[in-house]
């Protein structure tokens, strides 16, 4: 009997030593593989790409809300690659906490504006980013909000919704369509022309775009005009921002600009907020000066509700969700998980912004 316990407490004890040693490597792999903080809870693709890599220790800031600064500040301390969303402002301050281990960045937007460049750069650290597969769903976005602009359609929900439909009257909620018109692209890359390209069927007779400068291969695609701001403004039925956010197109859209553009003009907006001077764009608006505006983006996100662009019928304010499906934010996660595992592996990055 002595013997059979001797035993069973001998197996007890050699099973409990495995687990423990088990435990001890893994609790040593992990300190051992490199860390890589995620400051969003993102779309599942890109964790389970992070997960099922099995070459990275993962601690993230599991919220839908953004983390808090100094919170971001403590957590980045010693990390290898940091996986953030536009929210997060990349700096000094930032890359100073994080130490001389990071080699990535990487984002999962195509927009960079949230990004200090020269200070990574400086510091030699990569950045990944997700242009691509993002186009088609800010190209509809972008249809879908002119389209609510120029008819009015959320004007006219309102009315039916709040009592205001009555009669019907000749002139009442009219709008301006597509057919015969020009439409306008300020800022002509792969976005601009997936827009045009969705336009055409709906018999735009002329389109036009503005650029740092002709870009003959993007424009053949769709036959469009390079022409200069100025002529851009004053003949655009349509005008519709696609630029990236940089010190040139910052508050490129202001009263100089809109003073030049018709008082039946669309004005679109699916950038970023800060290349409009919004309250040049309002003052533009309330005055007449021009018929409507769409916006997607604006300074600041949120937009409070307080402000004056939220008062005028003819500004359709949407909350920066040009990307947003199911499909595109998925593939976007992915794209910026994987833009990190190869810098990790110091390989080539699906899409890496050259600094």
């Amino acid at each position: 009997m002595w013997g059979r316990l001797r035993s069973d407490l001998t197996k007890a004890l050699v099973s409990e030593f495995r687990t423990w040693a088990k435990l001890e490597t893994m609790q040593r792999v992990m300190q051992e593989l490199p860390r890589v903080y995620v400051t969003r809870q993102v779309p599942p693709d890109g964790m389970k790409i992070l997960k099922q890599s099995g070459m990275c220790h993962i601690e993230q800031w599991d919220s839908d809300d953004p983390v808090p600064r100094q919170e971001l500040l403590k957590q980045v301390s010693g990390i290898d690659g940091l996986l953030c969303v536009l929210t997060e402002k990349i700096d000094a301050e930032l890359l100073d906490a994080a130490g001389p281990k990071l080699k990535v960045v990487s984002t999962m937007s195509v927009g960079y504006d949230h990004l200090s460049l020269d200070e990574l750069r400086k510091r030699g650290i990569r950045v990944g980013y997700t242009p691509d597969v993002l186009t088609n769903a800010v190209a509809e976005l972008t249809i879908s909000l002119l389209l609510a602009t120029s008819r009015r359609i959320v004007e006219a929900a309102d009315e039916a919704k709040n009592g205001g439909w009555g009669t019907w009257r000749t002139m009442w909620l009219c709008g301006y369509e597509l057919p015969h018109s020009t439409v306008g692209i300020l800022g002509l890359g792969r976005i601009g022309v997936a827009i045009a390209e969705r336009l055409k069927p709906f018999g735009v007779q002329k389109f036009i775009y503005t650029d740092v400068g002709p870009r003959p291969e993007l424009a053949n695609k769709i036959e469009a005009e390079y022409v200069p701001l100025d002529v851009l403004a004053k003949e655009s039925d349509f005008l519709i921002v696609c630029c990236a956010l940089t010190a040139e197109t910052q508050e490129i859209c202001n009263s100089s600009m809109f003073s030049k553009m018709k008082n039946t003009a669309i004005f679109i907006n699916t950038s970023r907020g800060g290349v409009v001077n919004q309250d040049d764009l309002y003052k533009a608006l309330s005055s007449g000066q021009i018929a409507g505006a769409g916006l997607d983006v604006t300074v600041p996100e949120p937009l409070p509700t307080s402000h004056p662009l939220f008062k005028l019928k003819n500004c359709t304010i949407l909350p920066h969700i040009a990307s947003a499906t199911y499909s595109t934010r998925n593939a976007m996660s992915a794209l910026a998980a994987n833009n990190l595992l190869a810098a990790l592996k110091d390989e080539a990055m699906p899409k890496e912004l050259k600094l």
